[in-house]
């Protein structure tokens, strides 16, 4: 998986095309992210005993990994991520276009 929490990335598909947002929690089994501010649902909750009165709730839901894209930090536009080494052989994130480092 080439993304990470934290990561900020746009959405190019789907009902929020365009919007963008960090990645706050991913979902490998699903293959899916959850990107703050984005893909909001309202949930019908019911009373218990930590929420007495229920109601609705709005929340994150997942988004499909092939939906979202990194945003570089070079230039703020869509990019995918290669990897490379740097000199102490680590292996390291880059953004493919501008070649700048991302983590």
């Amino acid at each position: 998986m080439n993304l990470k929490t934290g990561d900020k990335v746009i959405i190019i598909a789907g009902k929020n095309k365009g919007n963008t947002g960090k990645i706050s929690k991913i979902l490998k089994r699903e293959n899916k992210v959850i990107v703050e501010g984005a893909n909001i649902i309202k949930k019908h909750l019911k009373p218990d005993a930590n929420n007495q009165s229920g109601g609705i709730v709005e929340q994150e839901a997942p988004i499909h990994i092939s939906n979202v894209m990194l945003i570089d930090p070079k230039n703020n536009k869509r990019t995918r991520v290669g990897f490379d080494y740097d000199k102490k052989n680590n292996k390291i994130r880059i953004a493919r276009k501008s070649k700048e480092k991302i983590d």
